[in-house]
């Protein structure tokens, strides 16, 4: 009775705005009647296939349309989506299946041959599924939309709606288990702090797979808007989707706003639509690109386990700044004793509120970890001004984290992979100031004595074994790593120390 799922989002667009269009992809449009439709008969599909209620459907593909079919329909199954991120390597993706337990995969074209790889070979059972109909006759996602609809299950707040897996951690990702409750909250927060409306309409340029894509996507769908389609960012395809569908949403992470500014500067006249972007950029660069564009850059800070969003405000408001808290959010900076910190203060960043996730997927020890105190510990660092706007300031040790692009990588987990080769005896990797990217990777190695290895050779080492967002942009080799008392690498002191070196 007092229940609100992802597929009653779905169901009440379906029916309260049934000719608008939902979605966009090149010529094709679907209606929210249709997409309701679609949902409902690609549900009765899967259940077909032995797809229920808590069973793990893991995603792998491009940006496609179908995305919002199999949310939909996994909602009215109770199913458990995983979006994986098609950058990772093989043997990445292969843990995350076993580890999430998926009983179905979704690829699409440029990952089914991808998926016939020695590296998938040892998978548990694991029915595989094409997007699109094929020639071998495979079961597809477009032929389950041909099947009879099923009524939905029952679903609560608290069920999970999705995993979506972390950054490594001690070398091995974690599924963050977002509910149904989580995504209605984080719609619900972003439609009113951003003031979305029927009429905006959303580009998804970011990977549908990360939670910022995700919850900017589902945002502007809850609010009856339009969700515009392309497989991957490309900042003329951007720009042209842009003037002809009148898109008013755009999500943006170093190096994309400065590659959209020079697309729009070439195109005068093409984006008088655009009303948000949000993301993450330098002062500057949003400066200009406010001042071109008349549109509103909002900075924030969250993560995927806080569903997306903790704090975020207009840029302009506090350049610099990561904004104040969300509608829906608590947040708190503390010191190690879970004591808040006085204004100004640098300490963990603390969060609770419905955004906040229901835990890592089997991690009860790190679950316990992150929630002490009735508090979820972000293991970021920053500090709140007397107006209550957040001030990133780092990350915590044992969390040590680099943005490049708007991806996550924990320097422990490069490392890890760097000390395999026989020619490294040590490594720290830190991050480091990136003109491109924001934040860009650097290894400091010591290498064994009379060894040579050019740094692009153990780039490449790197890329051959994890996803290559992950390998150092920049190497440098050094005689030997300042240490700790206890014999560990002094990471802080490599940082000042490095930072600033030059790749040799």
């Amino acid at each position: 009775m007092r229940n609100f799922s992802l597929y009653d989002m779905f169901h009440r667009n379906g029916r309260i705005a049934g000719k608008a269009d939902a979605l966009v992809r090149d010529s094709k449009r679907i209606s929210f009647a249709e997409l309701l439709n679609q949902v409902n008969a690609l549900s009765g599909g899967l259940a077909g296939e032995g797809i229920g209620k808590g069973d793990r459907l893991a995603i792998l593909a491009h940006n496609d349309y179908r995305f919002f079919l199999l949310f939909g329909a996994a909602a009215a199954l109770g199913a458990v989506v995983v979006p994986i991120n098609w950058r990772l390597s093989d043997d990445e993706i292969v843990y995350i299946l076993k580890d999430s337990g998926a009983k179905a995969l979704v690829v699409d074209e440029k990952h089914t041959d991808r998926i016939r790889q020695p590296a998938f070979g040892d998978l548990p059972e694991v029915a595989v599924f094409p997007m699109a109909d094929g020639e071998d006759g495979s079961v597809s996602i477009d032929s389950l939309l041909s099947a009879d609809p099923r009524p939905p299950v029952y679903t609560e707040e608290q069920d999970p709606f999705c995993l979506i897996y972390t950054a490594a951690v001690e070398g091995k990702p974690r599924g963050a288990v977002l509910t149904h409750g989580n995504m209605i909250y984080g719609n619900l927060q972003t439609i009113a702090t951003m003031g979305l409306t029927p009429n905006d309409a959303y580009i998804n340029m970011l990977p549908i797979f990360h939670i910022t894509g995700l919850n900017l996507s589902f945002s502007v769908m809850h609010a009856g808007g339009k969700n515009v389609v392309i497989e991957k960012f490309d900042e003329k395809r951007v720009v042209e989707e842009t003037a002809r569908e009148k898109v008013s949403v755009w999500g943006s992470f170093p190096p994309m706003l400065a590659r959209l500014t020079e697309a729009a500067d070439a195109a005068p006249g093409s984006v008088p639509s655009l009303r948000h972007v949000m993301g993450l950029d330098g002062p500057d660069a949003i400066r200009a690109f406010e001042e071109k564009t008349g549109a509103t850059f909002w900075m924030l800070y969250g993560q995927t386990e806080t569903s997306g969003l903790v704090t975020f405000s207009p840029a302009s408001e506090k350049p610099g700044s990561a904004g104040r808290q969300g509608l829906l959010t608590k947040v708190r900076v503390v010191d190690e004793s879970g004591n808040e910190v006085p204004i100004g203060e640098p300490g963990e960043i603390v969060v609770q509120g419905p955004l906040v996730f229901q835990g890592f997927w089997n991690r009860d020890e790190d679950n316990r970890r992150t929630f002490r105190g009735g508090w979820h510990h972000t293991g970021d660092l920053g500090a709140l001004d007397e107006d209550g706007y957040l001030w990133f300031k780092g990350r915590k040790p044992e969390k040590e984290l680099i943005k490049p692009g708007g991806e996550n990588v924990y320097p422990a987990e490069v490392e890890a992979v760097i000390l395999e080769h026989p020619d490294v005896t040590a490594v720290s990797v830190i991050g480091v100031p990136d003109p491109e990217f924001g934040e860009g990777i650097k290894a400091v190695c010591v290498l064994k004595e009379g060894a040579v290895l050019p740094a692009e050779d153990l780039k490449e080492f790197v890329a051959s074994r994890i996803a290559r967002y992950k390998k150092p942009g920049y190497v440098v080799y050094v005689e030997s790593l300042p240490r700790k008392p206890d014999g560990g690498i002094d990471r802080e002191q490599v940082k000042q120390t490095y930072a600033g070196a030059k790749a040799k």
